[in-house]
């Protein structure tokens, strides 16, 4: 998810120098906020996780899987949402040549 923000950097700067369009720069903002979130949402399912195996008392029974596929479901959405934004991006460049 970290390479995610990398790629949105270079992809930032080829919106600015090159295609100035702002549908595109709000599109950019919005994944790398949803990324950022996500993110912290994860870190943050990470630490109660260490907490939980460390002290906690509570099995790993049908509502911790669901919890987990529930997260591994929003991770998918977000890769996807991602890979749909740099196709479109891509297909913008595609009208752009060399003079």
């Amino acid at each position: 998810m970290e390479c995610f923000n990398s790629e949105l950097d270079h992809v930032s700067i080829i919106e600015k120098q090159l295609i100035r369009i702002e549908s595109v720069s709000r599109k950019i903002q919005v994944l790398r906020r949803n990324n950022i979130l996500y993110m912290a949402n994860l870190c943050k399912y990470e630490q109660e996780l260490k907490i939980e195996y460390e002290y906690g008392k509570v099995e790993y029974d049908f509502n911790r899987l669901k919890v987990h596929e529930q997260k591994r479901e929003n991770y998918m959405k977000l890769v996807e949402e991602f890979n749909a934004f740099k196709n479109e991006f891509y297909l913008l460049l595609r009208k752009y040549q060399r003079k």
